[in-house]
């Protein structure tokens, strides 16, 4: 037990003081390179050109870094990395702490990777003024093919007989749902309709704070299930989200970018899975849910209905309309994530 609690706090408590030494670091080269946009966007996320949207962000947006994301997955790869080399040189200890493992963290790390890697190009395209969407970037039917391709590799790593077997679903208080073969296309739809949450990355530590939060719930319900080397990854993504919030207290140093958020909300949904845990996680990352499900009904409202919902969608973007300060937006969220993660994890566990 011991060991267990050293594993997954311990390495969280290193993944946070790694990532905090790093940082320095990685935003000399951002600024002294310019990562930024080079032009202020004039559309909202619903595609819909709005002043109101290009008046909140004039100020900011052309002069702080993207690709902050990259200090959360470097380092929590660096870590798993580190730890397996150590299990192959030296004693026990550092077998006991290796958490790369087949069953548990070799999927997870691989889709965190993969789309962070698909994020990182799409943010240096918007750096370099490439693109056409929005203000620069990767088509967003490209990147949407790409996570699609990505999450049909966790679809057949999860249902393949050679691999985890699975074919059924979790429902809490209730017991095991047989999907057989649709469980490949649920896995997939569920991957991007959290995905679609990665709308949230839009203010100074929004989007890595209720990140943070998600994570934390998912260690905590993983360490509870004996899963150890899947909850010390989750803790050690929370301690890498950690150090990345440490720079981002309003105002942000950087930008978490695609390169974050779209390796964070696709790796989720991995462990989520691999939780057993899946039909909580609209509850544990409920501020995604709702500024994805904002985008919806303002887009649906607007051409079917002919008007607005929302000031601007997503939801986040709204209340900075109404006159909230974004960080009052932002910490408002980051309480609304803790109480959302704390639910999330009574539900799963007690609904065994």
């Amino acid at each position: 037990m011991v060991l267990n609690v050293l594993k997954v706090f311990g390495l969280s408590a290193l993944a946070f003081v790694i990532g905090v030494l790093a940082t320095p670091l990685l935003t000399h080269y951002l600024y002294k390179y310019k990562l930024w946009r080079k032009e202020v966007r004039t559309q909202a996320p619903d595609g819909a050109p709005t002043p109101i949207f290009s008046e909140l962000h004039k100020e900011r947006e052309t002069r702080v870094p993207r690709m902050g994301g990259i200090l959360i997955w470097v380092v929590t790869l660096f870590i798993t990395l580190l730890f397996w080399w150590f299990s192959k040189i030296d004693g026990p200890l550092f077998s006991k702490l290796n958490f790369f493992s087949r069953s548990q963290t070799w999927l997870p790390l691989f889709i965190l990777v993969a789309a962070s890697l698909v994020g990182l190009i799409d943010d240096l395209w918007q750096t370099l003024g490439k693109g056409n969407y929005l203000a620069g970037g990767m088509r967003f039917s490209w990147r949407l093919v790409l996570i699609i391709l990505i999450a049909a590799v966790g679809a057949w790593w999860f249902y393949s007989p050679a691999k985890l077997g699975q074919d059924s679903v979790f429902v809490p208080f209730w017991g095991e749902v047989f999907l057989g073969t649709f469980f490949p296309l649920f896995f997939i739809l569920v991957m991007l309709a959290t995905f679609s949450g990665s709308v949230i990355d839009g203010l100074d530590g929004l989007a890595g704070g209720v990140m943070a939060s998600a994570f934390a719930a998912y260690a905590g319900i993983a360490f509870f299930q004996e899963q150890i080397d899947l909850a010390a990854f989750s803790a050690v993504v929370a301690g890498a989200l950690g150090a990345f919030l440490w720079f981002n207290i309003p105002p942000a140093r950087f930008y978490m970018g695609e390169t974050g958020i779209l390796g964070l909300t696709t790796s989720l949904t991995v462990v989520a899975f691999l939780t057993d845990a899946v039909l909580i996680l609209p509850i544990v990352a409920l501020p995604l849910v709702l500024d994805s499900s904002s985008v919806i009904i303002q887009l649906f409202s607007k051409r079917f209905l002919g008007r607005k919902v929302f000031l601007v969608a997503p939801l986040h973007h709204h209340f900075e309309a109404l006159g909230w300060p974004s960080y009052k937006v932002t910490m408002r969220a980051w309480l609304l994530s803790i109480v959302a993660a704390i639910v999330g994890m009574v539900v799963a566990l007690l609904g065994r």
